[in-house]
């Protein structure tokens, strides 16, 4: 994990940075508010790396951003077992990620850019579109699980 906090960079530079990390390795970047020295806000910057990107990660941070300095540390993580299918859905052919349980079980999730699309190129909401698509997710991922759970 990498960190630093940040209070006195022009906000519009975050998304940029954010971009940047993810294109340089990032496996995750999220900003947290917080409140700094003399009560001033700012925001914690936080990038979640493998070790072989971090070298060319920290120097992203401390060339793109204002900060003097970060904090550095180890992370474990747990993942699931993940992933993505074409599934046919009445909007046409979408991908789904999958992320499978220890007990068999699986999380899904219709790939958010893919539903935006579909939304805007229909004028419908963002959110009838990713609940149609999870529907037909369960009703495929079941379907299959009884297929498997049978032979």
């Amino acid at each position: 994990m990498l960190e630093t906090n940040i209070d006195d960079m022009n906000p519009e530079f975050y998304g940029y940075v954010m971009e940047r990390a993810f294109d340089e390795g990032a496996l995750d970047v999220f900003m947290t508010p917080i409140i700094m020295k003399k009560n001033r806000p700012g925001i914690k910057l936080s990038l979640l790396c493998e070790e072989k990107d971090m070298e060319g990660l920290e120097q992203l941070i401390l060339s793109e951003t204002t900060t003097l300095g970060l904090r550095k540390y180890p992370v474990e993580r747990s993942i699931l077992e993940r992933k993505s299918l074409m599934l046919k859905t009445k909007y046409g052919m979408v991908s789904v990620k999958v992320g499978s349980l220890k007990d068999g079980q699986a999380k899904y999730a219709p790939e958010y850019e893919e539903c935006r699309e579909i939304a805007q190129s229909l004028g419908i909401p963002i959110k009838k579109v990713y609940e149609d698509i999870s529907f037909e997710a369960k009703e495929f991922l079941e379907e299959l699980n009884n297929e498997h759970e049978s032979k």
